[in-house]
């Protein structure tokens, strides 16, 4: 989809009160802008508001630096933690994974025919280069980072440094088979996605489908979910399910469960 470079996207969240979408669309709407997209929700559990506006500039001479300037009063005003962005700003994007690479292939064709706006500053493996021989990695700086008990916390500080030093936003474990410790985690919160072979919060850790197979369920699913302290128990982003029946073996849900994993 070609975005026009004048569309900006608008995120907040914050203490749940009265004025918060007045406060927002008037400023805009003072500022010639045109909501194209608006989505709230409030959360009564946590008692949080959260907004996400798609917006273009129609009118005036207002430009992205100052509607972002503005709004900083606005936000002030409101207690609002929020993000502004060009739409059209594709995300530094840094990839993990492991051998089992039907999630990085998946990711690489998508973003090689433009599916997917993001920029890929760099995949990262425990595995070597060779392994992944079949795949058009032309161009991607690749990092070799073999990981064993003793060697887990030095190769954690050269993914921070490597996700630091290529300027990358979000990192994206694509079916990485490694836990990542407390400290890392934390340095990456909300900035790091893990693809897990399991409908969380069911048969979290090792071998989910040998775990759903044992259960004998009849569906079977992945989830996309973002990485915390806590293992599989971060706040979950998209799931998908298919169903199974008994005459599949743990076999047939690891070669089902790669469909859905992409």
């Amino acid at each position: 989809m070609t975005v026009p470079v004048t569309q900006f996207i608008l995120t907040l969240s914050c203490p749940n009160r009265a004025g918060i979408v007045a406060g927002v669309s008037t400023f805009l709407f003072e500022k010639g802008c045109n909501i194209l997209e608006a989505q709230q929700f409030d959360d009564t559990e946590s008692n949080r508001f959260f907004m996400r506006v798609v917006f273009n500039i129609v009118s005036g001479t207002a430009t992205a630096q100052e509607i972002r300037a503005g709004f900083s009063d606005i936000a002030r005003d409101l207690g609002l933690d929020w993000h502004l962005r060009d739409r059209a700003e594709k995300r530094r994007v840094l990839l993990l994974a492991s051998k089992f690479d039907h999630c990085l292939a998946d990711l690489l064709y998508r973003w090689r025919i433009g599916e997917i706006p993001m920029e890929i500053s760099g995949i990262i493996s425990n595995h070597p280069r060779e392994t992944y021989a079949h795949l058009d990695m032309d161009g991607i700086p690749f990092h070799h980072l073999p990981v064993t008990k003793a060697t887990k916390l030095e190769q954690e500080a050269d993914i921070w440094r490597i996700f630091r030093e290529s300027e990358s936003e979000v990192a994206v474990l694509a079916r990485y088979m490694q836990v990542l410790s407390d400290g890392l985690a934390a340095k990456l919160s909300g900035r790091c996605i893990n693809i897990h072979h399991s409908f969380l919060p069911g048969f979290k850790g090792a071998k989910p489908y040998h775990q759903a197979h044992a259960r004998g369920v009849k569906l079977m699913g992945a989830t996309a979910h973002y990485v915390t302290s806590d293992l599989d128990e971060g706040p979950i982003i998209e799931q998908d399910v298919e169903r199974i029946s008994h005459q599949d073996t743990p076999d047939d849900l690891v070669r089902k469960g790669r469909d859905i994993e992409r």
